[in-house]
Parts: C-alpha cells; structure tokens; sequence
C-alpha cells in the first residue's frame, strides 16, 4: 500500500499506534508525559532540572542515498543523530517530536519500518516519542526535535582551557569511509563494506559516557558529526583557544585502517557522523574517564593558548584533504 492509498490520517493512525505498543511505564519519559499525540500541543510535567534541546534534519540526497539502506536503519540512525547531541551535553534524553516530508508514492511499510527504527533506537535510551508532523515533498526529508535535562552540570565547547588534553572516545573514520563507497569513491572487500555500512546506519550515541565524564569533572566536549578537525575547531572557536593533535595518535577504525591504510587518516580527521564524543579535560581527569567508561578512549593532544579558534595537525605530510569537515554550504 502506498501512502496515497492511505492518506495523511490513515498514517497519522499507523504511526500513534507504533507509539502506544512502544509505551513503557517504567520509563521516566512516560511517566511525566501528561498528553502525547493527538492533540495540537504534547505536554509533560517539568522539573527542576535544567532543561535541554537540539534538532537535526535529514535529507535525502544529502545525508543518504537511495538504495543504501534498510528504512529500519535509517530510522535508527536519525534518532541516533539526535542522541548524539545530547551525549555530547552530558545530558538525559526525554521527549522526541518527528517530523517526515514524504512522496505520495511511499510504501507504507517503509514508512512504519523507519518508525520502528526509530522507537527501538529512543526506547533504548529513554525517549518517547510525544508527536510531530507529516507533508509531501519530491525527497524524503525527517526532522527529529529531541528534549531532555541536564543534571549537576553540563558539558560545554566553550570550557577547554590551555593544558587540557584533547581525547575522543572510541574509533574514528568508518562513517566516512562507508559514504565513499557509497558514492563508489572508495573499493573496499564485502565484509568491510558491511562493517563501515553498520557504523554509518547504527552509531552509539555516548549518553551514558557523557554523563560519566560530567560525573568524573570533564567540562568540555562536542560530539564529532561533522569531523574530528572541524569539531575541534568549534571548541577551540568557543573557548578562545588551540589546539594541537597528532595524526599518529588518532584512533583510526580497525578494519577501514587494515583496508585501505594511510588513506584511512582523511576519514578519521574530517569523515564526520562518528558522533563520538570529543573532549579536553586535565591529564588526571581523561585517566578518570579511561578507567570508568569501558571503551576506548585516547589523548590525540593538547589544548594550547596560542592560535585561537586554530587546530594544527603534526606529523601528516602533503596535507589532509577536506579537514574543515563537512559545512552544508561549501564544498
């Protein structure tokens, strides 16, 4: 069934009741949720908590190409998206509105398949899903608004200070690389495509991590959507400060680095979507972190006072291609 056979309504019915088969009290979410869906405002109870927000679009073209992905992943990926940010605050999610611009012509199936991506991946961390919107459009286009707190404290890209180390947790670069291969610039074997294929579609959003770094004293961080390099920058630009990194030291992905070697450091350094968390923290306080969390976590340098708002990179050779990372506007 397409969605002209359906109507705006029939699928406004399909995706409530998505919502209320994912409902679970025992959810902080669902117990302060006072109306949900089928009303023109959602409403919940407050707290005293400081209160957070972020919202991410994907567009199709842009962020996905056709006939690249399962609907399912794609709905895991955008809350993932999401998340992300509110990792990156050291934050709790809570609430989610969606949003789909749509063509008459979509499956049903499709649709109800992104949906349930996306319940499965919020459900896991908290979220509920409280409303959002649907219209036509020639691309397939998903808006996900994304509401949460912040507990005793957030992390901030204005708090890196001169002697900070500069660490990221986990590995970098494999999102990147699989967009390469699907736009057929990058030959990889079968089972690395696959690997690369399932960093890009499934990411871990660090929630619990960065909870455990506000938690250990870390102050500041963001989460690398768009690149290493051009994260950094963001941090450097609103702390006023430096930064220098070491290509060597940078946690390149296992499998992407045995595969195509030295070219591996352009998707590690400006790729972006590895939504890992980047942060600068004192030397005792990353040896904190390292220990707590369970995952990799590495010093790729330091924070410095010298060249504000400037990332250098020592020890690559000829340039690193593309490192601004990605800007929706430039090419």
């Amino acid at each position: 069934m397409k969605l002209i056979d359906l109507g705006e309504f029939g699928l406004i019915a399909r995706l409530r009741e998505a919502i209320e088969e994912s409902r679970n009290p025992e959810l902080e979410s669902w117990q302060r949720l006072l109306i949900g869906t089928g009303d023109d405002c959602a409403a919940w109870r407050g707290d005293p908590r400081v209160q957070i927000a972020t919202t991410d679009t994907l567009v199709q073209g842009v962020h996905f190409l056709e006939g690249t992905f399962t609907w399912e992943e794609l709905g895991h990926k955008s809350m993932a998206a999401n998340l992300s940010d509110i990792a990156a605050m050291g934050g709790a999610a809570l609430y989610a509105l969606v949003s789909f611009s749509l063509r008459a012509d979509t499956d049903v199936a499709d649709v109800l398949s992104l949906f349930r991506g996306m319940i499965e991946e919020g459900t896991r961390y908290g979220v509920a899903i409280e409303g959002g919107n649907l219209t036509t459009a020639p691309i397939l286009v998903i808006t996900i608004a994304l509401l949460g707190n912040a507990g005793n404290g957030m992390l901030l890209r204005s708090a890196a200070r001169p002697g900070d180390s500069v660490a990221v947790t986990g590995y970098l670069g494999a999102s990147g690389a699989a967009v390469a291969v699907f736009k057929q610039e990058l030959d990889v074997d079968h089972t690395t495509k696959e690997l690369l294929r399932q960093s890009h579609f499934r990411p871990t959003p660090r929630i619990a991590e960065g909870q455990e770094m506000v938690r250990l004293g870390v102050k500041a961080a963001v989460d690398i959507s768009d690149g290493l390099i051009s994260d950094l920058t963001r941090i450097c630009e609103a702390s006023q400060v430096g930064a220098r990194i070491d290509a060597a030291l940078v946690p390149i992905n296992p499998a992407l680095h045995e595969s195509v070697g030295a070219k591996s450091l352009e998707y590690a350094l400006a790729g972006g979507e590895d939504f890992e968390l980047l942060f600068t923290a004192p030397a005792v306080v990353v040896q904190r972190v390292r220990a707590a969390l369970g995952i990799p976590v590495t010093v790729i340098g330091e924070i410095v006072a010298e060249h504000p708002g400037k990332v250098i990179v020592r020890g690559s050779t000829g340039g690193i291609p593309g490192t601004t990372g990605w800007d929706h506007f430039q090419k």
